[in-house]
């Protein structure tokens, strides 16, 4: 073994790189399940393309089925994609077989949602964190501990809690033990998939901090994969949003946040509570019933629930189009296929 390879937690960084490099290019990236006893297939992701730069945070946003999951366990090929391509790094990770995916491991991890389930009841937490170091040949038994223990001290745990099982922990402290055994490898890239979504709200503040301190502090980039809104505006650099297997607006996030085109992100971001109760902010409820990606509407796919739908609506499946520097939408009503602006809707 080397000497120093325990050192730094930091993942290696080529000497051309820098933060304006994309780490990961995905283009028209899909994935469809089939429907047992039929020829239908479930749309999950249907033509998702995006970047996510060296060292920062892209929150990738919807509601519950949008395929935000979906896309990025096909991002790490979790999940085989149907088709599409995926660069990480300059490498076609599509084009990797066993052994080349194997190593590429080392630089690609996920924290899960539910800390409880994707940690082994049977194993101490010293061996899960350790696994992935044992798995890559990494380190003897002695240099591991010391890895584990000074990775349970960076994520806020006590290096003696290597000894127990999972059920002697609380959720939040789970999770921090998923956040250790992901950078147990010093990856580049982190998938974050829903990772605060299952704790109380303290907790999910002291999580969101501590992956924020590890990325300033460890060059990360991060994947963020999540429902709620208010803590993708506090952690992302961009967000992506997901609408029934397709991204209808990305921006950065304050652009985003201040200034949402698309009438989907406008719905989403009205249901943000306000701290103030003195403060009121129009609630705006969709109507219209949640189609499903097995059979997704004809044309745009939220024409169905949009308030500003208009016939073309029906017949043009809108792309993914820049509409501002760095801010792109899939809305016809956006930039003059229409007379009334997109901002009817924030009324």
């Amino acid at each position: 073994m080397e000497g120093g390879a325990f050192a730094v937690f930091a993942p290696s960084m080529n000497s051309t790189s820098n933060h304006n490099d994309s780490l990961v290019q995905v283009r028209d990236l899909v994935k469809h399940f089939p429907v047992e006893g039929s020829d239908d297939v479930w749309r999950a992701v249907d033509g998702v393309s995006f970047d996510i730069k060296q060292g920062e945070t892209l929150g990738l946003v919807g509601e519950s089925g949008c395929g935000k999951s979906t896309a990025g366990r096909c991002l790490l090929r979790l999940i085989e994609p149907t088709r599409g391509d995926i660069q990480f790094a300059g490498r076609d990770v599509r084009a990797m077989g066993k052994r080349e995916l194997r190593e590429l491991r080392r630089e690609m991890q996920i924290v899960f949602q539910d800390p409880s389930a994707s940690l082994n009841p049977r194993m101490k937490i010293g061996d899960i964190i350790a696994e992935p170091l044992l798995i890559h040949g990494i380190g003897n038994k002695a240099e591991r501990r010391e890895r584990v223990a000074g990775l349970l001290a960076r994520v806020g745990l006590d290096a003696d809690y290597m000894k127990r099982y999972s059920h002697e922990f609380s959720g939040g402290q789970l999770q921090r033990i998923g956040v250790a055994r992901a950078l147990a490898l010093n990856p580049k890239l982190i998938v974050a998939d829903e990772p605060v979504s299952a704790l109380d709200v303290s907790v999910q503040a002291q999580v969101v901090n501590l992956l924020q301190d590890l990325q300033a502090e460890f060059g990360l980039t991060y994947l963020f994969i999540s429902h709620g809104l208010a803590v993708v505006e506090h952690i992302s650099s961009r967000v992506a949003v997901m609408y029934l297997g397709r991204i209808v607006e990305i921006a950065d996030a304050k652009e985003l946040y201040l200034n949402p085109l698309h009438p989907y992100t406008v719905a989403l971001l009205s249901a943000i509570p306000i701290p103030d109760p003195k403060e009121k902010r129009d609630r705006i409820i969709l109507k219209g019933d949640v189609p499903t990606s097995r059979n997704p509407p004809s044309g745009c796919r939220f024409r169905t629930r949009c308030p500003i739908a208009i016939d073309e609506c029906a017949r043009i499946d809108p792309e993914l189009r820049e509409v501002a520097p760095g801010h792109s939408a899939a809305c016809i009503r956006i930039d003059g296929y229409a007379d009334a602006p997109v901002s009817e809707v924030r009324t």
